[in-house]
């Protein structure tokens, strides 16, 4: 059968922008799942989505009029139930076959096949292809049902029998709806639409209005030609990212607009036929810190703000309209004007938040409520205190602490800014900018910007000693208080942000190679939460350590590392975290030895052997070794474990396990020439102690009884 390009419309009221992509995506994509799955359409099918502020669509190639017969088989009943003793149908049967539209001239045309142990009858039909029509009504239905709405509305019906009465829900009121094949319409309904071949184009500058559509393969091309509209978001996002490119290269100096992906995705689906215009503001401005100008320019007004090769803010910014005019001028100004009002309102905070220093603030933390169970901010930050105090005291002299400690009671103040009222998303930001005012370090003040670091997946660590230390102590205040008091991440429910700052803490502990201990860490964190109801201390440190290194062992195999080598690295609980990545080098290089799948499994085999003998102890009698292969053993490890503890303690865990392979020849002789489980109780605990030694020392780096197949 021939087939032909289709094509799908809804017409709609401007739709939520940040959905719109998803929206699309959804609805394009549910309408040729649903085709191919009638055989409508096949596996070469290609799919195009479109989606505008007022419109969803999809063009399909390679869809038929209708599907192929296909030929069914359907299970009747086991051959004992429907045929009698002289093979004649039974009441059963016909009344099955009734239902099925046969009678009893079907019967010996039945097919018998084996059905699990019985034998049963199946009857054999062609069913028909379904047509165009159906097969769409039922792909439209399903598109629509499953699109992901954000907040579903309701709205009554301008048409129909009962103009007004008659209610639907949709992520927007719905008024047009095309459906062509090829150049056929294909008569569907939706939303109490029926569907044609008429579409809209650009509020204003359409050429025509209705857009009447030729055939399914014109609508991109008449939809731009005629109705002043790119329908396709992804050719809409690039026409903007090259016009921005454009816009910036006339301004020249190296102008660049700034790159970010979110608010091109979102002025994608705010316009139709995009036109970039460049504006500026009064350069006085340019004295507020920028990130805020920045912020207040995206955030509240989708503009592209201009930086210069320096990567500095400069004064212009780019617009992307929707509208073409012949003098934009007018367009121009009423940005310009509009702007004005947010960048004034950004420098009035700025020199008012400056009027008072940081630390003069710091007594309103204590009237902000942090957690009903722990308390306010105020508590908060002098537990976040004494937390970084210790841990500078571990890593470094008296200027690091008094520099942390300071740091620490200062990094919530800006929370009571006018500004991060205003803008939330510059806590930190600005609390660095007004301790530099202030006059304090710079340490002092990049740790208050960077002890939110890492904020999120790929982000940089802080950039300074303080910064690490604070950043560590605000983290494990976090998870510590929030374990202490039970309140732990579900499956879809993390508000805190706990799996995030787990990850932060492990990041930290390991990039910079910190010479901490996890649990002391968090004894330590957990001693500061004096008198708090509810607080359960030693849970807190036990159920933190293992959710803490389950987000470590996910790290590592999201890096490449295998679920065995995680495994074999993180049984033994590593409390010093900037070790993991030598003692998984260690283990992998292991690994590829030939004597590691005999040793693994040695490994293995001792340690099933010592959980059944729990009274056994690490020590061996010279005297009461009496097989030669025991002997043998004995004076290897006597010879081989000094090596391999001296290169343990040194941190060669590779070369460390690399020494211990020369065992392999030895302790393969001793499994097969020595009874472990001597009936003399003496030669038992001398052989189990031997072993003892053996295991305790042969994972040291690493649980590699894990590493057995």
């Amino acid at each position: 059968m021939t087939s032909k390009n289709l094509l799908v419309e809804l017409f709609v009221e401007e739709l939520p922008p940040k959905a719109l992509k998803k929206l699309g995506d959804a609805f394009a994509g549910v309408l040729r799942d649903q085709l191919v799955a009638l055989g409508l359409a096949d596996a070469g099918t290609v799919l195009t989505s479109y989606a505008s502020p007022r419109r969803l669509g999809a063009h399909l190639t390679n869809v038929v009029a209708q599907a192929a017969d296909k030929a069914v088989s359907q299970k009747l009943m086991p051959v004992a139930v429907g045929l009698d003793a002289a093979g004649n149908a039974t009441p059963a049967l016909l009344k099955r076959l009734g239902a099925l539209g046969a009678d009893a001239s079907a019967v010996p045309g039945l097919k018998r096949a084996m059905d699990g142990k019985a034998e049963a009858l199946f009857y054999e039909s062609t069913a028909q292809g379904a047509t165009l029509a159906e097969g769409l009504q039922k792909a439209l239905a399903d598109a629509i049902a499953k699109l992901p709405i954000p907040k579903v509305m309701s709205y009554q019906l301008e048409n129909g029998e009962l103009p007004g009465w008659t209610s639907v829900s949709f992520v927007r009121p719905a008024h047009g709806l095309v459906a062509l094949h090829g150049g056929d319409v294909v008569p569907v309904e939706a939303l109490g639409l029926t569907a044609g071949r008429e579409t809209h184009g650009h509020r204003f500058e359409a050429k025509v209005d209705p857009v009447v559509l030729r055939d399914a393969g014109s609508y991109a091309l008449q939809l731009e030609e005629e109705g002043a509209v790119i329908a396709g978001f992804e050719a809409r996002r690039t026409e903007i990212a090259r016009q921005l490119t454009l816009a910036a290269a006339k301004v020249g100096g190296g102008a660049k607009p700034i790159d970010d992906d979110a608010l091109l995705d979102e002025v994608t689906a705010l316009v139709e036929r995009p036109n970039v215009l460049v504006c500026s503001f009064e350069r006085e401005f340019l004295d507020v810190p920028q990130e805020c100008l920045i912020l207040t320019m995206k955030a509240n007004q989708k503009y592209f703000p201009l930086l210069d090769a320096g990567d500095k803010l400069t004064n212009q910014f780019l617009v992307v309209s929707n509208i073409t005019p012949d003098d934009a001028s007018a367009v121009i100004q009423g940005n310009e004007r509009v702007v004005r009002p947010r960048l004034a309102d950004a420098k009035f905070f700025f020199d008012q938040d400056r009027k008072k220093s940081l630390a003069s603030r710091v007594e309103s933390l204590g009237k902000v409520v942090y957690h009903n169970k722990l308390g306010t901010q105020g508590e908060r930050v002098t537990r976040v205190m004494h937390i970084a105090r210790a841990i500078a005291e571990q890593l470094g002299d008296g200027t690091l602490a008094a520099q942390a400690t300071q740091a620490a009671q200062l990094a919530k103040a800006d929370l009571v800014t006018d500004m991060v009222g205003e803008f939330p998303e510059l806590q930190g930001t600005m609390g660095r900018y007004y301790a530099l005012h202030d006059g304090l370090a710079v340490d002092v003040a990049d740790a208050i910007e960077d002890h939110y670091k890492p904020r999120f997946a790929g982000d940089t660590l802080p950039r300074g000693e303080v910064g690490v230390v604070v950043a560590l102590a605000d983290k494990l205040e976090t998870l510590v208080g929030m374990f202490g008091i039970g309140n732990l991440p579900t499956g879809d429910r993390d508000p805190f942000a706990l799996r995030r700052h787990a990850l932060g803490v492990v990041r930290m502990l390991i990039e910079k190679d910190l010479p901490l201990d996890l649990k002391a860490l968090l004894t330590g964190a957990a001693a500061v939460f004096q008198g708090i109801d509810g607080f359960d201390r030693d849970r807190a440190v036990v159920d933190l350590e293992g959710f803490i290194l389950d987000r470590l062992a996910g790290s590592l195999r999201e890096q490449g590392a295998s679920a065995q080598e995680v495994d074999a690295v993180l049984a033994p609980q590593p409390q010093r975290l900037g070790d993991v990545p030598k003692l998984l080098a260690a283990v992998r290089a292991f690994a590829a030895l030939p004597e590691a799948p005999a040793l693994a499994a040695a490994n293995k085999r001792i340690g099933n052997i010592l959980k059944k003998s729990p009274e056994a102890d690490a020590h061996v009698s010279p005297v009461l070794l009496q097989e030669p292969a025991e002997k043998s053993l004995h004076e290897a490890m006597e010879r081989i474990l000094p090596a391999a503890d001296a290169q343990f303690d040194a941190g060669d865990y590779t070369g460390s396990l690399q020494t211990l392979a020369a065992l392999r020849a030895p302790v393969d002789a001793f499994f097969d020439g020595v009874m472990v489980n001597a009936e003399q109780m003496d030669l038992r605990l001398n052989r189990l102690g031997l072993l003892k030694l053996l295991h305790a020392a042969m994972n040291r780096v690493a649980l590699l009884e894990r590493l057995a197949a």
